[in-house]
């Protein structure tokens, strides 16, 4: 019987860090902070000078928090750091205002429905290929797949916003910037959670920010002129939906700048998530061979070698194990911060407003009283009762309750057609003693990369 693949993590300190020793291992990633009990506790308390600061893990809290939207929103501080990326949009929005954008921005993503969406997606993985076909005419088989995910992502979500495909080198760019955005956003949050100085990391991020918007700000502002300045229909695709939306009180449509802010959220969230999660999926396949053969003759099976459709797609039983697999040990967005609107008592511990109150997917999808041997890659386990259970119960990489991520399902698709589509043309190989680091930031990236060997099949 094959041994099971324990996913990399960093190493679980064997107790809490004091203050001094805790601030040096979270600073580049927050998961580098966390010890052994973490894993199994039902609920952590941590102080810091800045904030006072709770993790809940037993499930009976994460419905309550999750499901209880309005009695716990996002945490101001999330708020504030995600402000130069994405303005105050549905992603980080509360309240009313976000019950509104929720409205408005609701009929364009019916641009995103799976089977009109997978011609698109198709054609980005094939063009993916071809690209990984070049890369190693000139730099060998060995591969950094990181950065390749991040094109292939950015390229089917610039697709299916704009209609059109994501020049290469911006895709490039993109990986770049929003990766020093994420760091600099990280370190400021650090210092100031320790109430020190932030040594200017706020203006960098915003910096990195505009940066990632120049990617697509002249296709917005030519487009939306030409919209409300002479009624001219470019394409029928979510920027157009979002050109029409109107608020549901007021009925004024969104502003340039409203605009701007929802598409910067769909942009880097549709893109940075998926390129997460495709990343990892490879890894994971490359560690586990009987997976990877197992997917392929699957995919065969199904197509009769022919293109990706969406009966073969429902069919692909192991596939899309494979995806929920690698969503449960490395979920795109780790920790999702929230704060109560008015004073609660959680397990004995008063909680009041501006406490920040935090679900974690990191934690709660790796803990051994939710999942049997918690850290190994076994997409099977979905197949048990146990597993159907807990993916009701303890499986939340998308978030849960009305706040549910829009694109769960597009992600889940694009991580499906991709994979699939590598494994048909490559066999992945991962290489002895080079294993990928976890860090978290705002989203679970690994540290250095990916490599991994990719041979082509046939």
């Amino acid at each position: 019987m094959t041994e099971p693949f324990i996913a990399p993590l960093p190493p679980m300190h064997p107790r809490r860090s004091e203050l001094a020793k805790r601030f040096v291992r979270s600073w580049s990633s927050w998961i580098h902070g966390l010890y052994e009990k973490s894993f199994t506790m039902m609920m952590g308390e941590i102080r810091m000078p800045g904030l006072h600061l709770f993790i809940a893990n037993e499930l009976r809290l994460v419905d309550e928090i999750m499901l209880e939207a309005k009695k716990y929103p996002k945490h101001r501080y999330m708020v504030e750091v995600l402000e130069p990326a994405i303005g105050v949009s549905t992603f980080n929005a509360n309240g009313d205002e976000w019950e509104q954008q929720r409205e408005m921005v609701n009929p364009a993503f019916q641009h995103t429905a799976l089977a009109r969406t997978l011609p698109m997606m198709c054609d980005a993985a094939q063009d993916l290929v071809e690209r990984i076909w070049q890369q190693r005419e000139t730099g060998g088989d060995v591969i950094d797949v990181d950065p390749l995910m991040t094109y292939v992502a950015a390229d089917i979500i610039f697709r299916t916003l704009f209609s059109v495909p994501l020049d290469p080198a911006v895709a490039g760019v993109i990986h770049r910037r929003f990766n020093s955005f994420q760091r600099y956003s990280h370190y400021g949050s650090m210092l100031r959670l320790y109430r020190l100085p932030t040594l200017g990391f706020k203006t960098l991020a915003k910096r990195e920010a505009k940066l990632i918007h120049a990617a697509f700000a002249d296709i917005v502002a030519d487009r939306f002129r030409r919209f409300h300045e002479y009624g001219e229909v470019v394409h029928h695709d979510i920027v157009q939906s979002l050109f029409e939306a109107r608020h549901p009180v007021s009925d004024e449509p969104f502003t340039y700048k409203q605009l701007m802010e929802q598409i910067s959220l769909i942009f880097l969230a549709g893109h940075e998530t998926s390129a997460s999660l495709m990343g990892w999926g490879c890894y994971l396949l490359a560690e586990c061979q009987d997976v990877q053969q197992g997917m392929r003759e699957e995919i065969e099976r199904l197509t009769g070698g022919g293109k990706l459709t969406m009966d073969a797609l429902k069919g692909m039983t192991l596939t899309r194990n494979v995806v929920r697999e690698t969503l449960r040990l490395y979920p795109p967005v780790p920790f999702l911060p929230r704060e109560p609107v008015c004073p609660v008592t959680m397990r004995e511990k008063p909680i009041k407003p501006g406490d920040m109150l935090v679900v974690s997917p990191w934690l709660v999808q790796r803990n051994e009283n939710n999942w049997s041997c918690p850290h190994s890659f076994d997409p099977d386990r979905f197949e048990t009762q146990e597993g159907q259970d807990m993916l009701k119960a303890a499986w939340l990489p998308f978030g849960k309750g009305p706040r549910l991520c829009i694109g769960a399902g597009f992600a889940q698709q694009e991580a499906m057609v991709v994979l699939a589509t590598l494994v048909r043309n490559y066999r992945i190989t991962a290489l002895p003693d080079d294993k990928p680091e976890p860090v978290a930031r705002l989203t679970l990236r690994p540290r250095n990369g990916i490599r991994l060997k990719l041979e082509p099949l046939g």
